[in-house]
């Protein structure tokens, strides 16, 4: 039964049951933009892959793959994709990796990027750089422009783009990343798009965003609240890449060694950038996951309405408090339409005020000076409303 979007901002929120191990009735957890709570239903789970390998032991890998497959469709649903290919990882940089080590840097060693993109490609970018690939970042402000300034960049020397589709440290949305594709179609070159702060929360449509010829990375850690272990690679349709770094799993299904002076042989779709062994616990959390959102009725497109509310609610307040924005303040230029799942806040001290909203039952986290409040589908408005207020007795004396 699907439930209506009035109904998880009353009192008790409708859905605050379904986590009762989370106890999200009872605590005000604004770090959705980070780690959700799970549904109850994801214990069970877990707890069914335990005995499955119990009882089946090496058996298991039938039904483990089974719900892979299942989550595979979970994120392809996500993405409105009905051609590509899901492959999974433990985490997006063990995908990103094997994409990178797909590309042809030793021809075209240059990479397009943002300032403003996640560790696990900053971090790796950053070294590749060490080694002598060229990489280029362009400003993400304003974000409305992202891909405009990144086709600018493209050359045929450039092997990718990689880029975020919302921005981790202010939930900026990137808009029209379709033209950023059309400039690497022009030269040969790939592009990789970070959804994992849309995913779940801003409708990402693969088809709508002119981005089937994309690849796109992403995970269930955050808005989709999977846990960890779920991460995924989307690849198009007619993917030819090889990636240097590849676990034998790719071969899985072709059930043949590979001949001594032969190219290594790849798997068909998802399974050209598959790894190897892992833990399926994930797996089965995930597939319930997802089943749960499915019977809930808690489509993107729903949870995004409700997203909206939240992040509306919090910054009316918010303004409200007359805070000087010397202390906290906020971009009042930036439409809340055009942010993803979280209230970014400018401050100073933001680990400060960070440290004391934790110490007042408020769990939020900061990046640099950016205070960021992310609610959930799970909380109600008086949780809410009630974080605003622990949140002015937190502020200096004299900021309102």
């Amino acid at each position: 039964m699907s439930v209506l979007p009035e109904a998880l901002y009353r009192t008790p929120n409708a859905l605050a049951q379904h986590y009762a191990r989370f106890r999200v009735a009872e605590r005000l957890l604004l770090t959705g933009h980070s780690h959700q709570a799970w549904p109850d239903v994801g214990f069970e789970a877990q707890q069914r892959a335990w005995l499955d390998a119990a009882e089946l032991v090496d058996d298991k890998w039938e039904r483990a793959f089974a719900m892979a497959k299942r989550v595979r469709a979970g994120f392809a649903r996500l993405l409105e994709d009905p051609d590509g290919h899901i492959a999974l990882g433990v985490n997006t940089h063990e995908l990103v990796v094997r994409f990178l080590s797909a590309l042809p840097l030793a021809k075209r060693p240059r990479i397009v990027t943002t300032d403003g993109e996640f560790h696990t490609l900053r971090r790796q970018l950053d070294r590749l750089a060490e080694e002598g690939v060229e990489v280029i970042r362009v400003p993400t402000r304003p974000a409305t422009q992202v891909a405009e300034r990144l086709a600018k960049m493209v050359t045929d020397r450039t092997a990718a783009v990689m880029v975020s589709a919302v921005l981790y440290e202010n939930a900026h949305i990137v808009p029209n990343l379709g033209i950023a594709l059309d400039a690497c179609r022009r030269v040969g070159a790939e592009l990789l798009v970070d959804a994992y702060h849309a995913l779940n929360v801003v409708p990402f449509s693969l088809a709508t965003e002119r981005l089937m010829d994309a690849y796109v990375v992403g995970g269930g850690y955050k808005y989709c609240q999977l846990g960890e272990g779920n991460a995924f690679l989307r690849i198009p349709k007619h993917c030819a890449l090889r990636p240097v770094v590849t676990g034998w799993f790719s071969e899985f299904q072709l059930l043949s060694a590979t001949a001594a002076g032969t190219a290594v042989p790849y798997g068909p779709g998802p399974d050209r950038f598959a790894g190897a062994t892992y833990d399926p616990t994930s797996h089965y959390r995930a597939a319930a996951v997802f089943e749960f959102f499915e019977r809930q009725g808690l489509s993107p497109t729903l949870l995004r309405e409700v997203s909206q509310h939240q992040i509306g609610l919090l910054a009316a307040r918010f303004d409200a408090l007359g805070v000087d924005p010397k202390v906290l303040g906020r971009d009042r230029r930036v439409t809340l339409e055009s942010v993803g799942g979280f209230l970014s806040l400018h401050a100073p001290r933001a680990s400060d005020l960070c440290r004391a909203l934790r110490q007042r039952g408020v769990w939020t986290d900061y990046r640099g000076e950016t205070l960021r409040l992310g609610p959930a589908p799970y909380l109600s408005d008086q949780q809410l409303e009630e974080v605003v207020r622990r949140l002015r007795d937190v502020l200096p004396a004299g900021a309102s």
